[in-house]
C-alpha cells in the first residue's frame, strides 16, 4: 500500500497545467488531447478566427482570446501555469503577402506578448510552433537544422523573428529563473480534424474539400513543387515527449518524414480515393504564388537523436484514414 501511495504521489507531482495558445486549432487539439490521457491539465487559447471549439477535447478549459491581448493572457496565467505550447499563429503565406502587418501582430508580436508573460510569472518551459517555410528556396533537401534560414515570404519573416525572440529569451543574463525553450520546425501537417474549408492553408485538406465540393482542383505552378506530409498524431507525439526532455531544451527540431511528395501526387492520390483521375476531373493549373518553396522535406535526425522520434504514420495510410475521416464528416452535414 506504501508503495502504492508513493507511485501515486510522484504521478500528482509529475501533472502540469499546460496552456497551449491555439489549443482550438487542428494541431493545438490533437496535442491537448494527448496531454490529457497523461494525467495534465490543459488552458487552451484561441480567438477561433480558424480554430474551432469542437476541437478543444472534453477536459481542457477553453478561453477565447488573442495571444497579442496582454490582458487575455495575463488573466490566464495567473491562475498558474507550469508550461507553454504556443501554437497560436497566422499560417497563410498568401495572406501574409495580402496583410502583412496582421501577420506580423499574430506571429511576432504575438510571441513577444507570450514570452513578457512568461517571464512575468517566471514559467520554467515553452515549446514554439516555429516552420519549415524559415529555410526558404534552400538548395539542401532533406533538410537539416544546421542549414542558414532564408525566409523568401513574409510569414516565413515572422515566424523566424518571433522563433529568434524565443530563443534569445532564453539566454537573457538578467534572468532569475532557468526559462527552458524548444522550437519545432513543423513541415506540411495533416490529417482528421485539419479544415477542409479553409483555402489559405493545408493543401492535402484543400485538395478533399475540393472534391468533395465538386470544385476544380487548383495547382499553382506545375505541380512539381514538393511537400513533406506529416501526420499531426506523429507532431503531437514528438510535442509532448519534448515537454520533460532536458535533451531538447534550448533546441530547434525539424519534424517532419525526411520524404517529399510532389503536389501532382497528391492530388492523384486524392482523386483515385474518389474514383477519379486529373483526366477526369477538372484540374486547374495556375501561375506560382509569391514565397511558394519549390522542394522542401525534412531532414529528421536531431528529432530522432534527441527525441528518440521517428514518424510511425506512413503518408498513404495517414492520407487514406484523413479521407475516409473527411467523407464521414461530409455525410454527417448533408
Amino acid at each position: 500500500m506504501r508503495l502504492s501511495h508513493r507511485k501515486t504521489q510522484q504521478q500528482v507531482n509529475l501533472t502540469k497545467r499546460i496552456l497551449i495558445t491555439g489549443g482550438a486549432g487542428f494541431i493545438g487539439g490533437h496535442i491537448a488531447e494527448l496531454l490529457l490521457t497523461q494525467g495534465h491539465q490543459v488552458v487552451a487559447v484561441d480567438n477561433l478566427a480558424t480554430g474551432k471549439q469542437q476541437n478543444v477535447p472534453d477536459g481542457a478549459q477553453l478561453v477565447i482570446g488573442d495571444v497579442s491581448d496582454s490582458v487575455v493572457l495575463e488573466s490566464i496565467f495567473e491562475t498558474g501555469i507550469d508550461a507553454v505550447m504556443h501554437i497560436a499563429g497566422q499560417a497563410s503565406i498568401s495572406l501574409s503577402f495580402a496583410n502583412p502587418a496582421a501577420d506580423l501582430n499574430t506571429n511576432t508580436l504575438g510571441t513577444i506578448r507570450v514570452l513578457q508573460a512568461c517571464l512575468k510569472h517566471k514559467v520554467p518551459r515553452l515549446l514554439f510552433a516555429s516552420s519549415m517555410t524559415i529555410y526558404g528556396a534552400n538548395p539542401v533537401t532533406p533538410t537539416p537544422e544546421t542549414e542558414p534560414a532564408n525566409p523568401i515570404s513574409y510569414y516565413a519573416i515572422t515566424k523566424y523573428a518571433a522563433e529568434r525572440y524565443v530563443h534569445a529569451t532564453a539566454l537573457r543574463p538578467d534572468l532569475d529563473f532557468n526559462f527552458n525553450v524548444t522550437s519545432f520546425r513543423m513541415f506540411n501537417v495533416y490529417g482528421p480534424r485539419q479544415s477542409l474549408t479553409n483555402s489559405y492553408q493545408g493543401v492535402f485538406a484543400i485538395f478533399v474539400g475540393n472534391v468533395l465540393r465538386g470544385e476544380p482542383i487548383r495547382i499553382y505552378s506545375d505541380g512539381e513543387q514538393a511537400r513533406d506530409f506529416v501526420h499531426v498524431t506523429d507532431v503531437a507525439r514528438a510535442w509532448v515527449t519534448a515537454l520533460d526532455n532536458p535533451s531538447s531544451y534550448g533546441q530547434v527540431i525539424n519534424l517532419g518524414t525526411g520524404q517529399p511528395t510532389s503536389v501532382n501526387e497528391l492530388a492523384d492520390l486524392v482523386l483515385a480515393a474518389f474514383g477519379h483521375t486529373r483526366d477526369t476531373y477538372p484540374v486547374e493549373y495556375r501561375t506560382a504564388q509569391a514565397g511558394d518553396m519549390r522542394v522542401s522535406a525534412a531532414d529528421i535526425h536531431l528529432a530522432q537523436s534527441l527525441l528518440g522520434w521517428s514518424p510511425q504514420v506512413a503518408v498513404n495510410d495517414g492520407m487514406a484514414e484523413t479521407i475516409a475521416w473527411a467523407r464521414q464528416i461530409s455525410q454527417s452535414i448533408k
